[in-house]
């Protein structure tokens, strides 16, 4: 999808597009005071907001992410993952929003409801992207597939008002460089005869899988582009990387990829974190910090429970003021979507972690995932702790959380 963060608020307000647009950082007060009417009571109607009245980066003070941004905001040379205090440099002038997720995952539905109605074989990679399977669908390999493209775009943007960029290519690897091609609103068809004149002179991080790490240290040993790496002798590349990734390497330089479309996967862990306006300590901030935290595990479990699955592990990720990271787990023989447990198991975590160093970010992760029903078609007393008959709370005790 492009820009799918901003796209879908811009349907909100219409008044902003063309303008640079940045979607990130939570809800502020300055959002909720946008929304009031002049005399403080109702809601505005959003798409008569002037546009006067939004927040400016300029004006944004604290330590948000930019999620994404409109193409006139990127021009600027604005873009996701990066600091909004360091995009407000760049482009002081763009309007903020924050992530309203609500929104974004209805239109997530809707658009991947469209695809499945013409082509079936879809895997889910997120809110705003999928792989679609174009090989036994009719009329799938007209035009290259270009027609079916042409088709989805259509069908997406009747349902949700809302643009998509598609790649088609031989397999998954080469189709999701191809999809970036042509944003916004494009179709790119890459056949294997255009590797060298197409995907070789890419950077080394167009590959989906080449993080920053590995970008630099390929970077070190003279390699920045697809075709450089593809130059490279397969065992020259796993004496630096080692045998798993350097053979990987060498095999998607060279466009190969058999991995399938995968109609169905289940996730392995589910996440929430939040990164604070400033740093927090543990004593002088506990109030505050166990507000945090209990919300942060709340929505784990409901993140849980909305999707059907139940955890053994619970899981907390602190970065202190120092930008060092500690995390560390919980396991137990029970599984749990219960809010308060898991805010128990998570509290237990914390008693293992130095908190003499204040705080920039904390997280709430549950793994070791089952479906719900299949947990409790096996074993009722599942989620009771040891099948007790008591809660799992009650089981764990009443020790007071660290914060």
């Amino acid at each position: 999808m492009d820009a799918f963060f901003a796209s879908v608020e811009l349907l909100r307000y219409p008044q902003l597009k063309g303008l640079p647009v940045v979607i990130g950082g939570g809800r502020r007060k300055v959002d909720e005071l946008l929304l009031q009417g002049p005399d403080g009571a109702g809601e505005r109607e959003r798409r008569f907001i002037p546009v006067e009245d939004f927040p400016r980066l300029k004006d944004y003070v604290g330590r948000g992410v930019i999620t994404t941004a409109t193409y006139p905001a990127r021009q600027f040379g604005v873009g996701s993952a990066m600091g909004m205090m360091k995009a407000a440099k760049l482009c002081p002038q763009a309007i903020v929003l924050p992530v309203d997720f609500d929104e974004v995952r209805r239109y997530s539905r809707t658009f991947k409801a469209a695809i499945l109605e013409i082509a079936p074989v879809m895997q889910d990679r997120g809110v705003d992207e999928v792989y679609i399977d174009f090989t036994d669908v009719p009329g799938g390999q007209r035009e290259g597939g270009r027609v079916l493209a042409r088709l989805i775009q259509k069908s997406i943007f009747e349902k949700t008002g809302l643009t998509c960029s598609i790649g088609v290519a031989p397999n998954r690897l080469l189709a999701k460089m191809a999809s970036e091609f042509n944003k916004p609103n494009g179709i790119s068809i890459v056949y294997e005869e255009d590797l060298q004149t197409r995907i070789w002179p890419l950077h080394v991080r167009k590959i989906n899988g080449i993080g920053p790490k590995a970008g630099e240290k390929l970077a070190r040993l003279g390699i920045e582009t697809i075709g450089q790496l593809a130059a490279q002798d397969e065992q020259w590349l796993i004496g630096h990387f080692g045998k798993s990734t350097g053979a990987w390497m060498h095999r998607v330089a060279w466009g190969r990829d058999d991995s399938p479309v995968v109609t169905e996967s289940e996730p392995v862990s589910m996440s929430r974190e939040t990164t604070f306006d400033r740093d927090l300590h543990a004593v002088r901030d506990r109030a505050e910090l166990s507000r945090i935290f209990t919300d942060l595990c709340l929505r784990v479990a409901e993140d849980l429970q909305r999707k059907g699955y139940v955890a053994r592990t619970v899981g907390i990720k602190l970065r202190y003021d120092d930008f060092k990271i500690a995390t560390r787990d919980h396991s137990v023989d029970f599984y749990t979507a219960d809010g308060p447990t898991i805010r128990k198991l998570a509290g237990q975590c914390l008693k293992r972690v130095p908190l003499d160093k204040r705080l920039r970010l904390l997280g709430v992760r549950a793994s070791g995932l089952a479906r719900a029903d299949e947990v409790a078609a096996m074993q009722p007393l599942a989620r009771n702790a040891r099948g007790t008959g008591r809660e799992p709370s009650e089981a764990l005790g009443t020790t007071a959380p660290l914060f």
